[in-house]
């Protein structure tokens, strides 16, 4: 066991956010801590990191272990550019190198006793070297870098200059390369794609430590944990398995508790109706037994309601009128920013009742296409148009549709004049704004929050064709799962963007993925995306433009004769050169090898000179061979 929380209470005033606490984390294990908003996720988290303390209540951590801490948000300062944050990680093994370098140049020196210890020295300290990958820390530094969405030329950006999702990404990468016994993440799927989230997936799977993640992203979280800690109304509960086995097994005891419950409701109902009957009596024989039933009934040990999901929302989306069977048409769309070319010539079209999900990277023009469908962008070329009778209701994952200076009430209010004051009361109270909330400034609220007004504006509009940029930003599982049921019952059509993969498995009928500048279209959920993707991504958006360019000129879409030829050539030189990297990356490695076999030889490790050579050979074959194992993926 390498954590440990035992009766942990913590309150804020009156409000209990924790009461007797207790969870254990084993050493490499993956675990989950899932929750609603506010029920002391975040709070937990900075009790184990004495960042705050508990009322009450310990935490122990096994003995000589790290602990890292990933806070949802980050603020990192300095001059340093990404990559040499990213290296600080590593200065131990560069003080490590500097130290193996300065024994090289004492032991050509030395000799006798002398050179006995300096050799004693450099075996244990090469030794120590090797394990913490000294020889390819670059390489490690950079795979973190491109993991974690960074290209080549980012990472000599300054930190200052980084936008805070951008820094909280830098934070991870550092949290990662430092490599402690234990990994504390809170939400760190956020501000990352979802190329960057599924790598993020293999290298938690395979980390050698143990990692105890707060996520509502129940995809990253079915791939990733074996253990789900769950704090609810104040109370823990750990479940073993993934979220999927979690959720199962949640729904299963909360119903037998229910039906527990109203049986235990029935038999009290049941004896008050006897007792006041005997009561009724008023006879000494009738009163004693109604007395005797009463004792009886106060010794009950009461099952306690299940909690009713009275702080979820509640949402129900009706589209007013029905549109025509064709919603949008999109031609040739195109659109560049200076020294950015996002899409070019882009053609789809939406019918109705689609639920089409828009996904992509980070950068590529997602969100674009949804603002210039509203009107709020231009596109530089191609044209769109809506169909009969089709009103959009648009979700902006930013809020550029809420007015900061207004109150909540007043949002609703002045965008819906005939609402009575009850009526935008109740509308509000579906979102969990009650009493005094609904006068909140929209500038004062979270991004959760404002994320619900957005939505109740969305509901009122009783449009016909959603467009929902990132609609699940900030909002817990809870409250995903009842807007995942609202869209699958919604009667109308859809078009969102979103990084939540097992959202767009729940909702999606069809995904356009925007990649290399062009879309291509998969009729299924994510899952089916997953699927096909390499094949079609290779026959619809070829990423090198050449290959493009070539498919483009062709009007029946065929290469000519030549162009096979040219292909083929192409194609056969590629194959041969990867087979000479193959070989050259294999020659190389059985040479460390051998080099590593010879260096513990007992004539060969009190040979200062053949030593020193033979390190110098195996720094000269680490560096080739990390040359060649970039020439290898560039060619496979």
């Amino acid at each position: 066991m390498i954590l440990s929380c035992q009766n942990i209470c913590k309150s804020f005033g009156e409000h209990v956010i924790l009461e007797n606490a207790c969870f254990h984390i084993e050493d490499r294990e993956k675990a989950a801590l899932i929750g609603n908003n506010g029920a002391g996720k975040t709070t937990l988290l900075k009790i184990i990191m004495h960042e705050i303390p508990a009322d009450s209540g310990t935490v122990v951590l096994a003995k000589d272990k790290k602990i890292g801490y990933l806070a949802q948000y980050q603020d990192i300062h300095g001059h340093h550019t990404i990559y040499e944050e990213l290296l600080s990680t590593k200065q131990h093994v560069i003080d490590m190198e500097s130290r193996l370098r300065s024994l090289e140049s004492q032991m050509k020196s030395a000799s006798g006793e002398t050179l006995d210890s300096l050799m004693n020295t450099y075996t244990r300290l090469n030794h120590e070297f090797e394990i913490e990958n000294g020889y390819a820390y670059e390489s490690e530094i950079m795979g973190v870098v491109h993991g974690l969405g960074f290209t080549r030329e980012d990472i000599d950006r300054q930190i200052e200059t980084l936008s805070g999702g951008q820094k909280t990404r830098v934070a991870l990468g550092k949290l990662l390369l430092s490599k402690p016994d234990i990994l504390l993440l809170d939400e760190p799927t956020n501000h990352l794609d979802m190329e960057s989230i599924s790598w993020l997936e293999t290298y938690l799977m395979n980390y050698p430590g143990a990692v105890f993640i707060v996520s509502h992203d129940r995809y990253f979280l079915d791939k990733v944990v074996t253990k789900v800690v769950e704090i609810e109304a104040g109370q823990m509960r750990m479940y073993l398995g993934n979220y999927s086995a979690y959720a199962l097994k949640k729904a299963s005891l909360r119903d037998a508790q229910y039906k527990a419950y109203l049986n235990q409701q029935r038999e009290i109902k049941h004896q008050e109706a006897v007792i006041t009957k005997l009561k009724s009596f008023n006879r000494e024989k009738s009163i004693k037994r109604a007395e005797s039933r009463e004792k009886m009934l106060n010794k009950i040990q009461r099952i306690e309601k299940p909690l009713e999901i009275q702080n979820q929302m509640r949402i129900s989306l009706e589209p007013r009128y029905i549109s025509g069977n064709d919603v949008l048409t999109v031609e040739g769309l195109s659109k560049s920013f200076p020294q950015q070319m996002l899409f070019s010539d882009i053609s789809f079209d939406i019918k109705r009742g689609e639920r089409v999900a828009l996904i992509g990277n980070n950068g590529t023009g997602k969100t674009t296409i949804l603002k210039i469908l509203n009107g709020i962008i231009d596109a530089d070329e191609g044209k769109f148009s809506l169909g009969s009778k089709v009103k959009i209701g648009y979700y902006d994952q930013e809020h550029h549709v809420l007015h900061m200076e207004k109150t909540i009430f007043q949002e609703i209010s002045d965008t819906y004049p005939t609402l009575t004051e009850t009526q935008i009361r109740n509308m509000l109270a579906a979102f969990l704004f009650t009493g005094d909330d609904v006068f909140k400034e929209i500038s004062s609220l979270s991004g959760g929050e404002r994320g619900r007004v957005s939505l109740a504006k969305l509901m009122l509009s009783e449009a016909n064709f959603l467009i929902l940029d990132e609609p699940t930003n900030h909002l817990d599982i809870a409250s995903k799962e009842i807007l995942e049921e609202a869209l699958n019952s919604y009667t109308g059509t859809v078009l969102y963007v979103s990084h939540d993969r097992y959202f767009i498995n729940q909702t999606a009928t069809r995904i356009l993925d925007l990649t290399n500048h062009t879309l291509v279209n998969y009729i299924g959920d994510y899952d089916y995306y997953l699927e096909k993707k390499e094949e079609l991504t290779d026959k619809y958006a070829p990423s090198t433009e050449k290959e493009a360019s070539s498919e483009k000129s062709s009007s029946d879409n065929k290469l000519s004769w030549q162009q096979k030829k040219e292909e083929q050539a192409r194609q056969r030189k590629r194959e041969n050169d990867l087979k000479k990297v193959e070989n050259r990356i294999e020659e190389l490695e059985n040479r460390d090898r051998e080099i590593d076999e010879t260096l513990v030889l007992p004539d060969i490790c009190t040979n200062v000179a053949e030593c020193t050579r033979l390190s110098r050979e195996k720094e000269a074959i680490g560096e080739e061979l990390e040359k060649l194992y970039e020439k290898w993926e560039e060619l496979a």
